[in-house]
């Protein structure tokens, strides 16, 4: 190698800043406030500190230990405006050259008018969601945005030598969905050859500008959840990597395969020319593969969990350094799943602090880690013993384990699972809720206004007293509940004004869980959340929302819905402890859930929604480890939601859902009412329905409520009635993709209004 692999690196930094900077930058170009130079500016200057600030934390400026992986909203979308892959409807952003402006590339990912922006789904097993690039015959692939290749010379210019970060070939194309205009049968796939090319005159623009290493993202090849034949998806990897490797004038070649074991890939990349390979050794491991396989290449050991915030075993992640002989030490994942640095948060429990690494304390551990690799065990003997210590110190600390809690959850029988027969349960709640054909809804937030935040920021500063905050509370519930009696919605929420994200309000009324003040995290996008830390056993001491739904319910004659996170997504946007199964874990939250759901039906109550939006992206990706996952996963929710009267109506709400991958369990998790995304992919998700046979309520969204644009009337009428013309009648709800939160209120008061106007329409028709 003409320049060896760092020996302690990251696969990639939280880039969002630290304190939501870009965020509130990219926000402020999209409502006119700075110009597209002043969001260059501040991109910059994002860039250059976080440069400043891995250094400090013990990184290389000038050994590509420094990642450079930046991006304005999202890396696949980066990586198909890089090589020019940009839908045919947005053709007219696209310059005679083939780039886009800042302008151009923000349309792509949010929609404008009539044309709407990709469609979104998870990245892997994470909590990010991705722009999904269309792929199909009309691609014209170019190197059509160099953007990539400047922050590159921008670092060399500030006195780092970084390694530019970029979706791999392979990946890139596994994960885009053919265009509206391929033919039956088409795979992105089809297209290497002619993006291969792309890629190597990329690789050489990137040596240009000093560019000594490349990493090349490939988590796909981890993945049995592509559907894509395995053995074409080994040949495509042999295929890039050959091609790629051959490229003569190119940085080294550093593939990292994130979030599982590579399994039947890894001997195919040790066979290729590439000069690294990063692995996943919290998630995955090197079974089966011999140190004289490995040869030259350099096995980098993501030992550093990049999905969760514990300080963890330190001891234990150097013995699977040595174990594998791993020459460099990386994190498991990027470590933009994970907010900055714990050091930041200064209302935790200093006890709680001590177990905690975020990103920059993974950053430390990493720089310890390859001192040990360097120098030897005995070097670092003092920290290890300290990871150790702060360990011990976790597992024994009250509220960890809690007898009461723990004994409940034992005792469960599996009658505890089931509400015995749909036929009934439907009949009942015919004739207690008496709701119209197509009955419309919404799934739960509003808008959360600037006054809202402001609100709720007084209040948390003393300055707002709690009888004042309740009051105002109630006047924002009345206006959202008179607003959907205006509009003719037929089942009332009351918009959530109470709640600052659907995970942290229950995780700020439930035992076992501490919440951060600057923990932010990217979701998608500008839209950034607060994992919760869980971190012991959980339990409800008092009810957490009944006072809002029968304070709403005393508001309107018509059905008002309970709103409730369900326990799988509790966990999947929180940081789940990870000293026991997470099913044990999911179960503790059932019944907290389940003695909250009693006490709305107790006071009247007759809809209750749970949430589960993110039941697929816990799903694993290995498929020996799914059956175990939908297990438990469903039986938590059964378990909150199987208590009430046959006359009560449980609703659950997915998002992202991919609904045909997990039809089975969606089904198994025996909800009255299912509502799921679907409005951005134009009811793909219809068909899938169709042939499972699923037998009970269904509201596929009508409305996406991830861009700003208003759909039109005709355009939420095609939707019902695409979903008609394959779903039995009787079935199926009206409601939006999400909730509202993130929208404003003129588009949402113009959205609603449209999807009531076109329900009635389609009403009358039927």
């Amino acid at each position: 190698m003409s320049t060896p692999f760092p020996t302690g690196t990251i696969l990639g930094y939280p880039r969002i800043g630290r304190r939501r900077e870009l965020k509130k930058a990219v926000e402020a170009f999209w409502a006119g406030k700075i110009s597209a130079e002043e969001l260059e500016a501040a991109a910059a200057e994002l860039r250059a500190v976080t440069r400043e600030r891995l250094a400090t934390l013990g990184l290389g400026r000038a050994d590509s230990s420094i990642p450079e992986a930046f991006s304005y909203y999202d890396q696949v979308l980066d990586a198909a405006v890089t090589v020019g892959a940009v839908p045919t409807r947005f053709s007219r952003l696209v310059k005679e050259d083939g780039s886009l402006d800042l302008a151009g590339y923000f349309t792509i990912a949010r929609g404008e008018g009539q044309d709407v922006p990709a469609e979104m789904t998870k990245w892997f097993d994470s909590n990010y969601h991705y722009l999904v690039p269309e792929i199909g015959p009309e691609t014209n692939f170019s190197l059509a945005s160099d953007r990539l290749i400047r922050e590159v010379a921008e670092a060399t210019t500030s006195g780092f030598r970084t390694r530019p970060v970029i979706v791999g070939p392979v990946t890139f194309l596994l994960l885009s969905k053919a265009s509206e205009s391929a033919p039956e049968g088409y795979q992105p796939l089809d297209r290497l050859d002619d993006l291969l090319p792309v890629y190597a005159e990329l690789l050489a623009a990137l040596t240009a500008v000093g560019a000594e290493w490349v990493q090349l993202d490939e988590p796909a090849l981890v993945s049995e959840s592509i559907e894509v034949d395995r053995a074409t998806v080994l040949a495509a990897t042999e295929k890039a990597y050959a091609l790629l490797g051959a490229v003569p004038a190119r940085p080294q070649i550093f593939v990292a395969a994130p979030y599982g074991s590579l399994d039947d890939a890894l001997p195919v990349l040790l066979a290729s020319p590439v000069e690294a390979i990063g692995v996943d050794l919290v998630k995955g491991s090197l079974d089966g593969i011999s140190t004289s396989s490995i040869g030259d290449t350099v096995i980098v050991g993501g030992v550093i969990d990049g999905h969760n915030i514990w300080r963890g075993d330190l001891a234990a992640a150097f013995d699977k350094l040595e174990a594998a002989g791993a020459t460099s030490v990386s994190s498991s994942t990027s470590l933009f799943h994970t907010p900055h640095d714990v050091d930041d948060e200064p209302l935790l429990d200093p006890r709680l602090k001590s177990w905690l690494a975020f990103a920059d304390q993974k950053v430390d551990q990493i720089a310890t880690l390859a001192v040990g690799l360097r120098n030897g065990r005995a070097a670092i003997q003092d920290e290890l013993d300290a990871a150790t210590d702060a360990l011990t110190d976790r597992h024994n600390a009250p509220g960890v384990r809690d007898g009461a809690v723990r004994r409940r959850a034992a005792s469960l029988t599996e009658a505890d699972f089931s509400r015995g027969d749909y036929a009934e349960r439907l009949a009942a709640q015919d004739e207690a809720l008496n709701l119209p054909f197509l009955p419309t809804t919404t799934i739960g937030s509003f808008p959360q206004t600037g006054d809202i935040r402001k609100a709720r920021a007084l209040h948390a500063k003393g300055e707002l007293s709690e009888r004042e905050y309740n009051d105002y509370l109630k006047a924002e519930i009345k206006r959202v509940v008179d607003l959907q009696e205006e509009i003719g919605i037929d089942v009332i929420v009351h918009g959530e004004p109470e709640r600052n994200d659907m995970v942290q309000y229950f995780a700020e009324h439930l035992d076992g869980f501490a919440v951060t003040q600057n923990g932010w995290v990217q979701s998608y996008g500008s839209r950034c959340t607060r994992p919760s830390l869980l971190w012991g056993d959980v339990a409800r001491e008092a009810p957490i929302t009944v006072e809002w739904s029968t304070y709403t319910q005393s508001l309107t004659e018509k059905p008002v819905k309970g709103m409730l996170t369900g326990p799988v997504t509790i966990l999947a946007w929180s940081f789940v402890r990870d000293d026991q199964p997470l099913a044990d874990t999911a179960n503790q939250v059932a019944l907290a859930l389940r003695d909250e759901i009693a006490d709305l039906e107790a006071a009247g109550i007759g809809i209750i929604q749970v949430d589960e939006p993110a039941l697929r992206e816990l799903l694993p990706l290995k498929k020996k480890d799914q059956p175990s996952y939908l297990d438990w996963s469903v039986g938590s929710f059964r378990l909150a939601t199987a208590g009430v009267e046959k006359k009560t109506q449980i609703h659950t709400h997915l998002c992202y859902s991919e609904f045909g991958v997990v039809i089975d369990a969606i089904d198994r998790l025996d909800a009255d009412v299912t509502s799921i995304e679907a409005a951005r992919s134009k009811m793909e998700v219809v068909p899938d329905i169709q042939s499972s046979g699923f037998g009970r309520g269904i509201g596929p969204g009508v409305y996406d409520i991830h861009s700003p644009r208003v759909p039109s009337v005709e355009e939420v009428t095609g939707l019902i009635e695409i979903a008609l013309g394959s779903i039995p009648e009787r079935q199926i709800w009206v409601n939006p993709d999400c909730g509202l939160k993130t929208r404003g209120y003129t588009e949402t008061v113009e959205s609603l209004t449209n999807v009531v106007e076109a329900t009635l329409a389609v009403r009358a028709r039927h």
